[in-house]
């Protein structure tokens, strides 16, 4: 058991930042592995530090069910755009949002949930990105990012509630 994880959990999700990786955890075994990309800052918890937070979260929302692979989301809702070459080109400072969004909220006071550390109100997120981004570094401004075919394939499998560990 993973450290602070209840003891009825037994369907959750692992986010390692060290290795990059997200598994999830059925029945209390391992399920299926992906790899992410976290924060380029690291690990933290307080709002405008653009690092990816830790402990227990629940997905508290899934959006983007039905959008087409590489949609584009600014703002949590899908702009109609494909994200594609000649868009990212148009764009180039924007950090992309596609495929699925999974909204994180922690479940920890005072450490990833509630004022100046929660997660909810710093939008941290599971989702889809560019897949040249994906090159098992940490790159992004905070949240989860994920290859656009593997966040789709996560988004199917997981519901609204699941629980997810993120740790270094």
């Amino acid at each position: 058991m993973k450290n602070n994880q209840p003891s009825a959990v037994q369907d959750y999700l692992d986010i390692d930042i060290g290795n990059q990786q997200l598994t999830i955890y059925t029945d209390g075994k391992q399920d299926r592995h992906y790899p992410v990309s976290t924060a380029k800052k690291g690990a933290g918890e307080l709002m405008g530090s653009e690092c990816t937070p830790t402990g227990w979260h629940k997905i508290r929302a899934k959006i983007g069910a039905g959008q087409p692979l590489n949609s584009v989301f600014i703002g949590r809702r899908a702009t109609g755009e494909i994200y594609g070459l000649d868009l990212a080109q148009q764009h180039p400072q924007r950090d992309w949002i596609l495929t699925r969004i999974l909204w994180l909220g922690g479940l920890e006071p005072g450490k990833n949930r509630y004022g100046q550390v929660d997660s909810s109100w710093r939008y941290i997120y599971i989702h889809g990105c560019p897949d040249q981004l994906m090159d098992g570094s940490p790159q992004s401004h905070g949240c989860i990012r994920m290859n656009n075919a593997d966040v789709l394939d996560l988004f199917n499998r997981i519901e609204v509630g699941t629980k997810v560990y993120i740790h270094e």
